[in-house]
């Protein structure tokens, strides 16, 4: 039977009510589930057990979340973009999931307060916030399905906090990029560049190639090395879900 939003938060604590509201406010969805939210909160380092060997902490949750933004994105760039290559939208929604992105968007819904992580300290500068985010939009996927996982990235995420236009026009750094993308995915990525003979135009020429777990997965050329790796950042970064990279 369907319990009215005021009647539902009375059968919390005063701080669980604060929470639901904060979750209420934050995604545009009344949670169901409130435990999923609680644990999406919950990092790694806090150790907390629900039971004695059942790991009580945000890993899962930040591990679905990643695959359900990643195909909202994806959908939502697919949509806009019809005209444009797999390449393009690739490197594209790479640029608008990426760490530093989802770091600061959490940071701005104020997740820090209610993150729960061991030592107490400054964690702007991890991932923490971001893998949160990303635990989160798992939470609600279980919770309320994709359709509203769906709304809250589109609405609360995309349309709040991210300027589309401009990561599409804007120069993109897709050295950086890859490299985010192999911490992110525990893949060690190196380049390995070589400088050849000047050119008739007395200009040196640098071959570039980007390395994945020992497989080349793009290769570039310039007449630079930053311009030699970029473009064979760029390669990699529209091969990386076509190769296999696993262990």
């Amino acid at each position: 039977m369907f319990i009215p939003l005021f009647k539902s938060i009375k059968l919390f604590s005063r701080k669980g009510r604060k929470f639901y509201r904060f979750i209420n406010s934050t995604t545009g969805i009344r949670p169901g589930k409130t435990a999923l939210y609680q644990q999406a909160l919950i990092h790694k380092s806090a150790l907390r057990r629900k039971h004695s060997n059942e790991p009580f902490n945000n890993e899962r949750l930040e591990y679905l979340g990643d695959a359900i933004l990643g195909a909202i994105v994806a959908q939502e760039l697919y949509n806009l973009y019809p005209s444009e290559d797999e390449g393009f939208l690739t490197k594209t929604r790479s640029r608008i999931v990426s760490r530093t992105n989802l770091n600061q968007i959490a940071q701005d819904m104020g997740l820090k307060k209610w993150i729960r992580f061991h030592p107490p300290g400054d964690i702007s500068q991890t991932h923490i916030l971001g893998d949160a985010l990303e635990a989160i939009i798992g939470a609600v996927f279980l919770d309320k399905g994709y359709g509203s996982a769906r709304k809250f990235v589109r609405n609360r995420i995309l349309a709040q906090y991210l300027d589309l236009k401009q990561i599409v026009e804007n120069d993109t750094n897709y050295k950086s990029i890859l490299i985010e993308w192999g911490q992110k995915n525990k893949c060690p990525v190196h380049f390995i560049t070589e400088e050849y003979p000047e050119s008739k135009e007395n200009t040196p020429v640098f071959i570039a190639r980007a390395i994945i777990r020992d497989q080349v997965s793009g290769e570039g050329k310039g007449s630079s090395k930053k311009e030699a790796e970029q473009k064979a950042a760029s390669e990699a970064l529209e091969n990386v879900e076509t190769q296999d990279y696993a262990n």
